[in-house]
């Protein structure tokens, strides 16, 4: 369904004193069809504001637009309810997710004629070998991925994999490229599956999606450890910046705190910014830390 969204500016005056004042402000609606006064309305609730006295709300511009989880406003469906969305991208030989980093081979163990000798007529078997680096399409990374002793992928909670809560923030119209603290404020995030939803995706097996690429700040890996998350995926090229030098703060403080981490999603755009659930389980091998998942998420 079309999503939309107001732009304006607003003033706010408090019945006990004092005002507030807005410029350029953006929230979800409800419909396009909305007054002033609707969105006035709107404002006040999704800040949470009390004592309110006037509210006046002036330059409003309608545009459609996905929504970004304004309060009191439930966002349409962006699929049917029940329907499982893939988060994932393809596997493929010679694939590069990561510049410098190999491209898996795939190479027959057993072909389909090599099988006619070994089973019964009208029975054949092809069996194949896949030699690839962890960090291959859309995988997920454990905490024995940046310390050693840590959890491999052997030692995973599923119930930390499953099914998870999802609060998906659409950030693709952000202009920095470190994704601050300050847009997590609204929502409570313990228990749930945070997906950074950049559309840096569209880039994916190109070279532009090496270079400039969105990533979650220092301090905002610090505020979801601290709220308690359970998971943080992004669409992008890394959760850090690989271009500000040899630091992880987020791989660091995620995974420190047994926090998992998936790279290279996409698809976000189909999902709501809250409504669905995710799942991202990996193989269970002992001393890996790093495996492909197939990422999926479910409209509630």
């Amino acid at each position: 369904m079309t999503e939309y969204r107001a732009r304006f500016d607003a003033r706010v005056e408090f019945a006990n004193g004092g005002g507030l004042g807005a410029e350029g402000f953006r929230i979800d609606l409800p419909s396009p069809d909305v007054t002033e006064a609707d969105v006035a309305r709107l404002f006040v609730g999704h800040l949470g504001l009390a004592l309110v006295s006037t509210v006046s709300v002036s330059n409003l511009v309608i545009a459609q637009e996905q929504h970004r989880g304004t309060r009191g406003v439930e966002s349409p469906p962006t699929a049917p309810p029940g329907r499982l969305v893939d988060l994932s991208h393809t596997i493929r030989a010679g694939l590069i997710t990561y510049p410098g980093l190999p491209a898996p081979v795939i190479t027959p163990h057993l072909t389909r004629e090599q099988s006619i000798d070994r089973y019964a007529p009208g029975t054949q078997f092809a069996m194949d070998i896949i030699t690839m680096i962890g960090n291959t399409g859309t995988y997920l990374d454990s905490p024995f991925h940046r310390f050693e002793g840590g959890d491999d992928l052997a030692d995973l909670d599923l119930a930390t994999l499953v099914d998870q809560p999802a609060e998906v923030f659409h950030l693709q119209d952000v202009s920095a490229r470190g994704i601050p603290a300050e847009v997590f404020l609204d929502r409570d995030l313990a228990g749930t599956a945070v997906l950074l939803h950049t559309g840096w995706s569209s880039r994916f097996g190109t070279p532009g999606y090496a270079t400039g690429a969105p990533f979650l700040s220092a301090e905002g890996a610090s505020h979801l450890a601290e709220a308690g998350v359970t998971l943080v995926g992004i669409d992008s090229l890394n959760i850090d910046d690989t271009e500000g030098g040899g630091e992880r703060p987020a791989h660091t403080t995620l995974l420190r705190s047994g926090i998992h981490v998936v790279e290279h999603l996409t698809n976000l755009a189909a999902l709501p910014p809250s409504g669905s659930s995710v799942t991202a389980v990996p193989p269970k091998v002992e001393g890996f830390g790093t495996f492909p998942v197939r990422v999926f998420a479910r409209v509630l």
